[in-house]
This record gives C-alpha cells, sequence and structure tokens, in this order.
C-alpha cells in the first residue's frame, strides 16, 4: 500500500486522482485538501475516508467539520495545507492546486522526505531553483503529472540522461492553430476555453490557446529533466497522441504515445516504478492512422516566447511572467481585457520588473506582489 495526500482534491486533476485511487486497490488517501468547495470535498470524504482535510477558507472549513463524520480532522488555511502536505504516514503527496499557493506545501512536503507526484506548475516555473536543491538535499523524487513531463521521464528511462541531445516537446497547438493575428482579435471566452482535445479547468485552458501553457512546460523541464533552454523544442503535434519525445546523441528518438487521458500519467506517478492495469481507453494505432507534426507560431502566439525569454534570464523574472500571466488570464476570463492583450501584459510586466538572479522564497512573493501592482496601475 501507498499512502497518499491530494492537495487541491477538488480541481481537474485532484478529482481524476480520486478517480484513479477508486480503480487501484493498493493506494490509500490519508489526507485532501480544497480551497472553498466543501460540497464536492465532503463527497470525496465519504468515497476515500481521508484521516484529515484541510480547507483555505476558515468560514467553509467550519461549515465541513459539522457535516462530516468526527474521526475527520478538518484545518484550515496554509497552516492546514502544510499539515496535510507533512502527514507522518504519507508516502506520495499530491500537489495538484492550482497557482503559486503549491509553492510552500511542496517545500514543507519535500523536507518531510514526502515523494511529490507534482501537477502544479507554479512550484517549479517560480521556484525550480529552490525545488531541485531541494530535492537533492532531501533525497526525494518527483513524480511529473502532466502527460508531457511524465511522457518524457518515460522516455529517460533506463537511459543515460548525458547522451540527451534534446528534449522534443509536444503541444496540440490549441483551439486556434493556423489563425492569424487579425483573427485572434475577436476571440470570445466561450472560443477559448473549446479545447479540441484535452478537459482541463479554465485556466489552463486559455493557457494552451496562447501557448503559454507549453512556455511554462518548457520551464518545468529544464528543472525536471536539468537540460538547458536549448535543449528543449516545442513540436506542435494537433492529435496528442504523441505526448513527448526524447532525442539521444545518436539521432534515436524516443517516443511516449497514448490517448488524450490525464489518468494515465496519474496512475503512472503513484505506482512508479510499476505500471498497473486499469480500464481506461487504449490508442488504437489504425484509427489514428496519421500523426503531423508543425513548428510553432511564435510572432502569432508570443507567449511561448516570452516563456522562453525568462527562461533564458532566470531568477525572478520566471514569477513576474508567472504571476502577469496568471492575472492577464483572469482579466480575459471576467471580460476585461482582449484575449491579445494577455501577452502584451506579460510583456510588459517583464519590462519594468528589476530581475534578482537568485532569489528566494521571499523574493519569489514579493515579485508576484509587484506584478499585480504593477499591473493593476495600469490596466486597473
Amino acid at each position: 500500500m501507498k499512502n497518499i495526500s491530494i492537495l487541491g482534491s477538488t480541481g481537474s486533476i485532484g478529482r481524476q486522482t480520486i478517480d484513479i485511487v477508486g480503480r487501484l486497490d493498493n493506494i490509500n488517501v490519508i489526507g485532501l485538501t480544497a480551497n472553498t468547495n466543501i460540497d464536492l470535498l465532503e463527497n470525496q470524504i465519504k468515497i476515500v475516508k481521508p484521516r484529515v482535510v484541510a480547507v483555505m477558507d476558515e468560514k467553509k472549513a467550519r461549515i465541513l467539520k459539522s457535516r462530516v463524520n468526527s474521526k475527520v480532522e478538518v484545518l484550515s488555511g496554509m497552516e492546514g495545507l502544510i499539515a496535510v502536505a507533512t502527514l507522518s504516514e504519507v508516502d506520495i503527496v499530491v500537489t495538484a492546486v492550482v497557482g503559486m499557493i503549491g509553492i510552500r506545501p511542496t517545500v514543507a512536503a519535500i523536507k518531510a522526505s514526502k515523494d511529490i507526484a507534482l501537477a502544479n506548475k507554479e512550484t517549479l516555473v517560480t521556484a525550480g531553483s529552490i525545488i531541485r536543491d531541494l530535492v537533492k538535499k532531501y533525497k526525494v523524487n518527483i513524480f511529473p503529472v502532466d502527460s508531457e513531463h511524465s511522457a518524457i521521464f518515460q522516455c529517460l528511462k533506463g537511459e543515460n540522461k548525458k547522451e540527451v541531445s534534446k528534449i522534443l516537446l509536444t503541444a496540440s497547438g490549441g483551439p486556434f492553430r493556423g489563425k492569424s493575428k487579425e483573427k485572434l482579435e475577436d476571440i470570445s471566452i466561450d472560443q477559448a476555453l473549446n479545447h479540441p482535445n484535452w478537459s482541463m479547468g479554465p485556466k489552463i485552458t486559455v493557457d494552451s490557446a496562447t501557448l503559454m501553457n507549453k512556455g511554462l512546460e518548457v520551464i518545468e523541464a529544464k528543472w525536471l529533466f536539468d537540460v538547458t533552454p536549448n535543449q528543449i523544442e516545442v513540436v506542435v503535434h494537433p492529435q496528442s497522441i504523441i505526448h513527448s519525445m526524447v532525442e539521444y546523441n545518436d539521432g534515436s528518438i524516443i517516443a511516449q504515445l497514448g490517448v488524450p487521458d490525464m489518468r494515465i500519467p496519474i496512475q503512472y506517478a503513484l505506482n512508479y516504478p510499476k505500471r498497473v492495469e486499469n480500464n481506461i481507453d487504449r490508442l488504437d494505432i489504425f484509427q489514428v492512422a496519421k500523426l503531423t507534426f508543425e513548428k510553432p507560431d511564435v510572432k502569432t502566439f508570443r507567449c511561448l516566447g516570452l516563456a522562453y525569454k525568462a527562461l533564458n534570464e532566470e531568477g525572478s523574472i520566471l514569477s513576474v511572467l508567472n504571476a502577469a500571466n496568471e492575472l492577464a488570464v483572469n482579466k480575459f476570463l471576467h471580460n476585461k481585457i482582449s484575449f491579445l492583450e494577455i501577452p502584451d501584459i506579460i510583456e510588459y510586466a517583464m519590462d519594468e520588473h528589476k530581475n534578482v538572479s537568485n532569489p528566494s522564497l521571499d523574493n519569489i512573493f514579493e515579485a508576484e506582489k509587484e506584478t499585480y501592482e504593477i499591473i493593476r496601475s495600469r490596466w486597473g
């Protein structure tokens, strides 16, 4: 048996993790956390029967406590989140919370010698160097949950990482692949949320439409696999069948294929190094018939280029990139800015920032705060 905690159990990845756990008999859920969705959390408590849960909203936590069995300990706030991440009997912490709120509990879990099944992008995007050093110091594992990073992880298994030539990070291209900048001027929220292949939350779906999601994954890949930005090449692959590839110094390319279903990488992370049977749909090669590849249009989809720029600089500017994108996407989802203004806001925030080369966690959170202030002073 493996004991796990799920941080962000009511989000997209969290819900799919609960689904996977229900299909397996070797995973025991000890802790769950949520932001405010206590109705869904209450149902999850009935299903997986955790010992401890935490709700970020203190008022909601009190309401939940009045509803659930007294044997379930209900905590609140960041202290509760960290407590669930560091429970003594937990082996793996699934970090599926959205936003920089996931950094502190992930750091705490690593310091408590917990392996991490990582689905929180912000942790590595903004604090990659800190996490890398902590992983080495405490000798823990990070198992990537993103389909692309899981694919790379699998393609590297058993190979000499010194022989890696480059990583080929695949991207679906999102709903606007092939469109010109002029055709993106009047994009609606519904259009941006209509992803052709994946079912995801609204923020990450918009990120996929702007290609920022791929930019963030490039940054994650640098820290996860210890490669340079020049060794990471984004390849647009509309079918989302090849989830990523690794090219070696002899010219060989190893790829990982599968149906676009996040439950597969989640299950792989939870059971590593074993592979476990499941009843998830299998890939029918003959039905797919054709796989195509394109270079990304970085002139139209500028967010990808901005991510590479920030990664080449490193430091606190990575926090600025992430925070500016988060705020810009939120404004777009609330009809306050247009789709094409998203990269404009990010670039403006990056240009206004004075980079800190080796930021502490305090520097990272301060850069986030300053970024919000800079953007709100101009865009409201």
